[in-house]
């Protein structure tokens, strides 16, 4: 059977824990330092209490170290890491590769999408120096992703499906950085891709003004996880470290259902963590943050990529304007409001407005203050008071099933625990061996299921007597809890670790010649026989030459209708163009249709 890992995110312990409990397989989350969103780093105490909630559900936990590194970290750096090693993180997520030229602990490392992880050259080379699961390129689609499973397919494959997308292939921006000053490759991006530009031809002429013209929509890739798993995918990726706890249940709890049913379907998979969940509401993904959804490359190039009017959260759409009045909007639809909603609606220059409900009456809604709305208008809600109010209480529970079986033995009885994967605890006590004057089934199980607050519930109790005995009640329950015990201490024993298979592979250099930030990455480079030299933007102040501060799949020509391969279509605009910021920046456009990538440089 193939292993099938659902992977959430989690800005803080608090984010790990519902991840958890929402059915994840396995978490991610930043250590204090040099993870790649910066606002979300976690000292080692709170990833050290999130492994002890994790583990007896077989839930891994993930840390990321995906930054490139300096040379004045390098030594802080290898000393967190074998602080998390010995808090209980399962694997690291990491991008520099200075890691494999320090004196690391026995945990695995995950090769981060930050590496452009998109061909399966990359990945065997990648698999040839010891990482054991690698994070694929975002832009690859199903037929990419088979292929490199098909080469090299004792690889572990990690996909994301759900989350906001960078338009830039990820560790080959650094627009942030050259602008603002603020590296992606240091977990601080500024977000360039989502500011306004105006889209000019070489004569000055616009093209297309003061639109979000890198904004992409989020992905949304629930209705084709099988797909991705036929194809090769093992770990399904939600995006979201810097997202609320309300979005990590609502979108974990929507891919655990959705990957379950498949796994009913399909014996030859199975699920990567124990446990079954009860949700106390229905996951909606349209709930939670999002700019509308796309697939985002998974079957080809499609017109459903961008956001151009907006790049904030729309949210769900709740119904059209029937009719304006002093102090009032009238909503047509069914959609149920409340006192304290958020809504938005795309004004007449088409940008995206937004007002807060102050009162509710049925479908009149009487705001704040009066937006400038008007007749036909859509609106969609992007902050529902009543879901915020339900997302913030108790959403979900995880319980492993586990079957309880009583039989007698000749000094007194045996209680086994049997657990989904088939460990067992048994336990046998001295007892004597007394008749009773009716069955005593109904009332030994009721007291061997009540398994209380613990993670556990009896899927099933087996009582195997020759005579109908006796056993006081608080004999059973004294019982029961001394086998709850045994079970927790089974389900907590340090998991024996792999040794760490970091080899010194001989590799194209090609695949690991950029972002090289300190002396240790330059030693690697140095082993496959490649010049000593850093060449990092970060540390050099330069670009080097020919160097793009984005290179993006997402296309502007194709997106405007004028691909001249796959529309047949001429622009009636003078090329180059460029795009020009509102703080008078520009940046000119090269189009590569040999590879399909459109590359943004400074001009």
């Amino acid at each position: 059977m193939t292993s099938i890992e659902l992977l959430s995110p989690a800005r803080n312990l608090e984010c790990g824990i519902a991840a958890v409990d929402h059915g994840a397989d396995a978490v991610y989350i930043g250590a204090a330092r040099f993870g790649a969103r910066a606002l979300a780093g976690n000292s080692v105490q709170d990833i050290a209490r999130l492994c002890a909630y994790a583990h007896p559900f077989g839930v891994k936990v993930y840390v990321t170290v995906n930054t490139i590194l300096y040379d004045e970290e390098l030594r802080d750096t290898q000393k967190l890491i074998w602080e998390l090693y010995r808090a209980g993180a399962d694997a690291l997520i990491v991008q520099d590769m200075s890691l494999l030229r320090m004196d690391l602990p026995p945990i695995p490392l995950h090769a981060s999408t930050q590496m452009d992880n998109r061909s399966p050259e990359k990945v065997r080379a990648l698999r040839d120096l010891g990482y054991e699961q690698v994070v694929l390129a975002r832009e690859l689609s199903l037929s990419e992703i088979r292929a490199i499973h098909e080469a090299v397919p004792d690889v572990f494959l990690e996909a994301f499906v759900h989350g906001a997308l960078c338009v830039s292939y990820s560790g080959r921006c650094y627009a942030s950085e050259f602008c603002f000053g603020r590296s992606a490759n240091r977990g601080e991006c500024a977000q360039f891709c989502r500011l306004p530009f105006t889209l000019e031809d070489s004569n000055g002429e616009p093209v297309v003004e003061d639109k979000y013209l890198l904004s992409l929509r989020d992905m949304n890739r629930s209705r084709y996880l099988e797909e991705m798993m036929d194809a090769g995918v093992r770990s399904f990726k939600i995006e979201g470290r810097l997202k609320s706890v309300s979005y990590v249940k609502n979108i974990t709890a929507y891919y655990r259902q959705r990957i379950d049913a498949i796994l009913h379907r399909r014996p030859e998979y199975m699920r990567s963590s124990a446990g079954k969940e009860e949700f106390f509401f229905t996951p909606d993904p349209e709930r939670s943050f999002s700019r509308g959804f796309t697939d985002y490359f998974l079957h080809g190039r499609t017109d459903d990529l961008a956001s151009p009017d907006t790049p904030k959260s729309r949210g769900q759409l709740a119904g059209r304007v029937k009719e304006v009045r002093c102090g009032c909007v009238i909503v047509a639809g069914t959609t149920p409001f409340c006192n304290g909603d958020g809504l938005c609606f795309l004004d007449g220059q088409g940008k995206l407005q937004g007002f807060r409900v102050n009162r509710v009456e049925g479908n009149h809604l009487y705001p704040a203050e009066m937006p400038d709305v008007r007749k036909g208008d859509m609106l969609w809600r992007n902050y529902d008071q009543q879901w915020e109010k339900l997302m913030a209480g108790k959403t979900a529970e995880r319980r492993i099933p586990v079957t309880l079986s009583l039989c007698e033995v000749e000094t007194g009885f045996m209680l086994k625990a049997t657990l989904p994967d088939g460990k067992e605890i048994t336990l046998s006590f001295n007892a004597e061996h007394q008749l009773a004057r009716t069955d005593q089934r109904a009332g030994i199980t009721e007291v061997l299921s009540k398994l209380g607050d613990t993670i556990f519930y009896a899927e099933e109790v087996r009582i195997d007597f020759s005579q109908p005995w006796f056993i006081p009640r608080s004999l059973l329950a004294e019982w029961r809890r001394k086998l709850v015990d045994g079970l927790m201490a089974e389900l907590k024993k340090e998991r024996v670790r792999a040794a760490l298979n970091h080899k010194r592979a001989d590799v194209p250099l090609s695949y690991f010649d950029f972002n090289i930030s300190n002396r240790l990455s330059c030693e690697f480079v140095a082993v496959q026989g490649g010049a000593q030299r850093i060449n990092a933007l970060e540390v050099t102040g330069r670009l080097n030459e020919g160097q793009a501060l984005m290179t993006c799949r997402y296309c502007l020509r194709y997106q405007l209708g004028w691909c001249p391969r796959q529309r047949g279509a001429r622009s009636p605009y003078q090329e180059p163009y460029y795009l020009c910021s509102r703080d008078g920046r520009r940046f000119r456009l090269e189009f590569d249709c040999k590879n399909c990538e459109m590359k943004v440089l400074h001009a």
